[in-house]
């Protein structure tokens, strides 16, 4: 058996094509064959850092999951008002994306066909989520006891529309700034705050 160093090392080395898989291809096309063939390996060699291309896709969804929670963990610790830290948290959530553009698709984009992720994906998904529904619970009077998880999931969801279709390209030849537009809806969506 390799080493542990270079059993990570080659492990690292199939996520690296994997992404690259990914992002040209999209996620349902990732293929361990291929991998296995542009290492100069046979597929069954690479069982031994991932059992199957379910196992090689969680540990890029929880990887991307990760990276993200870290993101909007940091975004949410800076700002003092509720206002500021949803602003700091969709513009980080959004800087990421357009840098993460296949590991965005990845976690909000179409479904691998016959995938399940882990509760650890959930778990992370709900960190993510957690400052905003912190934001609109704290920053909003009240009014009942839906209005801050309504008010996080409206803001969720729109951004998150708005992000969708700009990384996708459909707003390519339109002659408006998506970023304004992001920023627009974030503005919109926390006016009330």
């Amino acid at each position: 058996m390799l080493e542990p160093e270079v059993d990570e090392e080659y492990g690292a080395e199939v996520q690296e094509r994997a992404w690259q898989q990914v992002a040209e291809a999209g996620a349902s096309a990732l293929s361990l064959k291929a991998i296995a063939k542009q290492m100069g390996l046979t597929a069954p060699a690479l069982y031994r850092y991932f059992a199957s291309r379910d196992d090689l896709l969680t540990e890029l969804i929880v990887s991307a999951y990760r990276d993200l929670a870290d993101v909007v963990q940091t975004a949410a610790h800076a700002p003092d008002s509720a206002t500021e830290r949803l602003t700091a948290i969709s513009a980080a959530i959004r800087k990421w994306a357009l840098t993460n553009p296949h590991r965005y698709l990845l976690i909000y984009g179409t479904p691998v066909p016959g995938y399940a992720a882990p509760e650890e994906a959930t778990t992370l998904a709900r960190q993510i989520f957690a400052p905003i529904l912190e934001g609109f619970s704290e920053g909003f009077e009240p009014t009942g006891a839906t209005a801050g998880p309504r008010r996080s999931l409206a803001f969720w969801t729109r951004l998150h529309g708005v992000l969708s279709l700009e990384i996708a390209g459909h707003f390519v030849g339109m002659g408006f700034d998506p970023a304004a537009l992001y920023a627009d809806e974030v503005a919109a969506l926390l006016s009330e705050l």
